[in-house]
């Protein structure tokens, strides 16, 4: 197939949607539908590409930022397909070749079903060639009216009769047009239906009449043209797609003992022979390496997790490098710019922000690391804090290589502790611990002999009605 010109429809508002964010927008397994939909059509390497924008259009075009040559058309009022297909008209009408028409909401479409349209549209010459798919229940959408095998019209749901209700074959409204007759014939399109719009389907009596042919292209599974209207279709399209992830995954070598609660968002690598238990959550541009466990209820967003690592259970990572061999939890919280170096272990309701824990550390329980850089080798005992921020600005702490921090440390930065040096459990560090040396920052103890014998002779004599109160 010669290179295409892609249009897609991203204009109405998604009034069944009920929701203050254009229905476009919405995501589907962790990427908004029309991205998905936008990364589709360049992956056949489309002459050119052009949206048709309206309902919140500076919102649209925003996400679509990242997304390079990308033109954009404006509909304004949205009047039906056929009127938004004509604001196309000063971009595309002196153009020749193929144009696919595509939509912002249908984002299961798979770049090989693009392909395969395109090249039945070429070899049938056709003016124009529709995808359709036959359904079980075919309610809503529009049939595909045939004489003599031909397609002979395309008649909308709302306007159908009852026999033509009885068809099962659908209109998907994907089209691939022939460029040269395309803009002329949609002039003829008239607006005297019920709903008081353009229907693109009016081009197959126009085509005909004119003499000129329309095609089609029967898909095998009609869940690739499914759209999106309602947060329930949403809903169930999410599931399809996250089934076809995990299924992928599966294929390539990845154990998921439960398919149906595991999520995983487009772009998210796992390599082989890696675990995933039930209830984990993989978003955004995540990536798991070879032979690693993610336990149940572990979320990881935009993180690299190396081979050979142990995520356990109930784990936010966010942002974060983990490398080989790692472990981490249960229930730890590695927020943005958090990297943990092979071997160390962040235990038990450990939080690091901003922090670096070096080759074979580790923090083993109820620990905050910000903004801080441990060395290797080094033990953080329970109830460590580093203070990182002074109400101002935040802080570094630096650990190096080979410390002991005892339990229930205050580290205040900036504050440096050198190689090797301990500090004594209970400590509250302000200044810089030495290489080597022992850090005692804790008031003396004071033992006071027969203090609680007198406390309580004390409290017994205070109003002389103790022990008679029956309140």
């Amino acid at each position: 197939m010669s290179s295409p010109h892609i249009l897609i429809l991203a204009a109405g508002k998604g009034t069944r949607m009920k929701s203050s964010v254009p229905k476009v927008l919405h995501p589907v397994a962790g990427t908004p539908m029309i991205v998905s939909v936008v990364r589709t059509a360049r992956a056949i390497s489309p002459a050119t590409c052009t949206l048709v924008v309206g309902h919140q259009a500076d919102a649209v075009k925003a996400a679509l930022a990242g997304e390079p040559d990308i033109r954009f058309v404006v509909q304004e009022p949205q009047l039906g397909t056929g009127h938004a297909l004509m604001q196309a008209a000063p971009l595309l009408g002196g153009e020749r070749g193929t144009l696919v028409l595509l939509y912002g909401d249908v984002p299961q479409l798979r770049p090989e079903t693009l392909s395969a349209l395109g090249e039945r549209h070429e070899a049938s010459r056709a003016a124009a060639t529709v995808i359709t798919a036959m359904v079980p229940d075919p309610t809503g959408y529009g049939r595909v009216v045939r004489e003599n095998g031909e397609v002979a019209r395309i008649v909308e749901h709302r306007d159908a009769t009852a026999e033509e209700r009885s068809i099962a074959e659908i209109n998907s409204g994907i089209y691939a047009f022939d460029l040269e007759p395309l803009f002329p014939a949609l002039a003829k399109i008239a607006s005297d239906n019920s709903q008081g719009e353009y229907y693109l389907t009016d081009l197959v009596g126009i085509y005909r009449r004119a003499r000129q042919s329309v095609a089609s292209f029967l898909i095998a599974d009609p869940a690739e043209i499914l759209g999106i209207n309602s947060r329930s279709e949403l809903a169930a399209i999410a599931r399809r797609v996250w089934r076809a992830r995990n299924e992928a995954l599966m294929a390539a070598g990845v154990t998921i003992e439960d398919p149906e609660t595991t999520w995983v968002d487009y772009g998210v690598t796992v390599g082989p022979d890696t675990v995933i238990k039930p209830g984990v959550t993989l978003q955004g541009r995540t990536s798991i390496g070879c032979r690693s466990v993610i336990h149940s209820g572990v979320r990881v967003v935009d993180s690299d997790i190396g081979d050979e690592v142990t995520v356990l259970d109930h784990c936010l990572i966010q942002g974060s490098r983990v490398a080989g061999q790692a472990s981490i939890g249960p229930f730890a919280h590695l927020r943005p710019l958090s990297e943990v170096e092979a071997g160390a272990r962040i235990g038990n309701f450990v939080e690091l922000k901003k922090t670096r824990v070096g080759r074979g550390s580790k923090a083993s329980h109820l620990t905050y690391l910000g903004d801080t850089t441990v060395g290797a080798g080094v033990n953080i005992g329970a109830g460590t804090i580093t203070c990182n921020y002074d109400g101002v600005r935040k802080n570094p702490t630096i650990i190096e290589d080979g410390s002991f921090i005892g339990s229930d440390v205050q580290l205040i930065a900036p504050v440096r502790v050198g190689r090797g040096a301990y500090v004594a459990a209970g400590s509250s560090i302000t200044d810089d611990v030495p290489a080597g040396a022992l850090a005692i920052a804790r008031g003396r103890q004071v033992n006071k002999e027969g203090w609680a014998e007198k406390k309580a002779g004390h409290k017994g004599t205070k109003t002389g009605h103790e022990d008679t109160k029956t309140d």
